[in-house]
C-alpha cells in the first residue's frame, strides 16, 4: 500500500514560444487548466502504475476542488483522507516555453492547512513495509511529523526534495529514500557540483554518513542512485520533450510503485525513468502521466 501525503492543485498553464525574462512580457500561444500538485501527481502516477494508493491532503471549497481530484477519482485512488477546508484550492501558475522547459509559481491555498494531526491520521493507516510518499508543498512541520511517525511504525518513507524549502536538508535526513534533481541534491551535498563524477562522489559520501538510499534524477541523462552501498544507474528514453511539467512526479510515483510491487531497486529506477520520459511527450502534468501498459511497451523496446 502507498499513501501519498502532499499537495493537490489546479494548474493554470500558459504556453509561449519562450519563457519570459524578469520584467518581460511575451505573447502566449495557448492556455489550459489541468489537475496538478506534486502530491496528487505522484499519487496518480503510482495508481496508473497499478498499485493501491491513498491520497492524503486538502482541497478548498471553491470550483477548483472537484476537478483537482477528478483524475485521481477516475483512476481509483482512495480519496478518503482528502479533507475540504474553507478557502481556495491550491493553484499553480505555469508557463511552458517552446523548448518544453517551464517556470512555475505555486499558491498553497488549502495545502497550507495540512497539519501534523493530518500526518498522524495518514500514517496511522499504514503498516510496516507500506510506503509513505512526501514532498514539500504542504507545511514542513507536517512533513516532519509524518516522517517521524513513519520511522516509528516501520513504514518506508520516500521523500521528494521538492520544491526546495529552508528545512529541506534537515528533513531530508529523516527519510528512508530521498529523491532529488541535480539542483536539489546540491542542497543536500552542501556545495556546487559541476559534473556527474562530482555528483556521484557526493552521493556516495552522503550515503555513507546517513545510510539512506539516495536517488538523483538527471533529466535526459537518466538517474543515478545508491542503496545498500551499491551505485545504480538508469538511462532515460531519448525523446524530444513537449512539456516537462510533471515528469519528476511521474518518476517518483512509478518508482514507489515499483518498490511496492516488489521490484528490486534497479528495476524500479529503470521503470520510473522510462515513465518520466514518456510524461514529457504530452502537455500538462496529470494528463501526461503514462499508463502502466505504455510504460511496459517502452521498456520492451529498450
Amino acid at each position: 500500500m502507498i499513501t501519498v501525503f502532499g499537495s493537490i492543485n489546479m494548474d493554470l498553464v500558459a504556453t509561449a514560444q519562450r519563457l519570459p525574462r524578469p520584467g518581460e512580457t511575451v505573447p502566449g500561444t495557448g492556455f489550459a487548466t489541468a489537475a496538478g500538485g506534486k502530491g496528487a501527481n505522484q499519487a496518480l502516477a503510482a495508481t496508473r502504475a497499478g498499485r493501491p494508493v491513498r491520497m492524503a491532503g486538502a482541497v478548498g471549497n471553491d470550483t477548483f476542488a472537484a476537478p483537482a481530484v477528478e483524475l485521481l477519482r477516475q483512476a481509483g485512488t482512495d480519496l478518503s483522507q482528502v479533507k475540504t477546508v474553507d478557502g481556495p484550492t491550491g493553484t499553480a501558475l505555469i508557463v511552458v516555453g517552446g523548448d518544453g522547459e517551464n517556470m512555475i509559481t505555486v499558491v498553497p491555498g488549502a495545502n497550507g492547512s495540512v497539519s501534523p494531526a493530518d500526518a498522524e491520521a495518514a500514517v496511522s493507516q499504514l503498516s510496516a513495509g507500506d510506503i509513505l510518499m512526501l514532498q514539500f508543498e504542504v507545511p514542513a512541520e507536517s512533513v516532519e511529523r509524518a516522517l517521524e511517525l513513519a520511522r516509528a511504525r516501520g513504514v518506508r518513507s520516500v521523500l521528494n526534495l521538492a520544491p526546495l524549502v529552508k528545512d529541506a536538508a534537515r528533513l531530508g535526513r529523516l527519510a528512508d529514500i530521498v529523491v532529488a534533481n541535480e539542483t536539489e541534491f546540491e542542497l543536500l551535498a552542501g556545495r556546487k557540483l559541476d559534473s556527474l563524477a562530482e555528483r556521484e562522489a557526493a552521493m556516495v559520501k552522503l550515503h555513507g554518513e546517513t545510510g539512506q538510499s539516495i536517488v538523483v534524477t538527471l533529466g535526459g541523462d537518466g538517474v543515478i542512485a545508491i542503496a545498500g552501498g551499491v551505485v545504480h544507474r538508469a538511462k532515460s528514453l531519448r525523446i524530444t520533450p513537449v512539456d516537462t511539467v510533471g515528469a519528476g512526479d511521474t518518476f517518483c510515483g512509478y518508482f514507489a510503485a515499483g518498490l511496492d510491487a516488489g521490484l528490486d531497486f534497479s528495476a524500479s529506477l529503470t521503470r520510473a525513468a522510462v515513465a518520466g520520459a514518456l510524461a514529457c511527450l504530452k502537455a500538462g502534468a496529470q494528463p501526461a502521466i503514462p499508463l502502466e501498459a505504455d510504460v511496459a511497451a517502452a521498456l520492451a523496446r529498450l
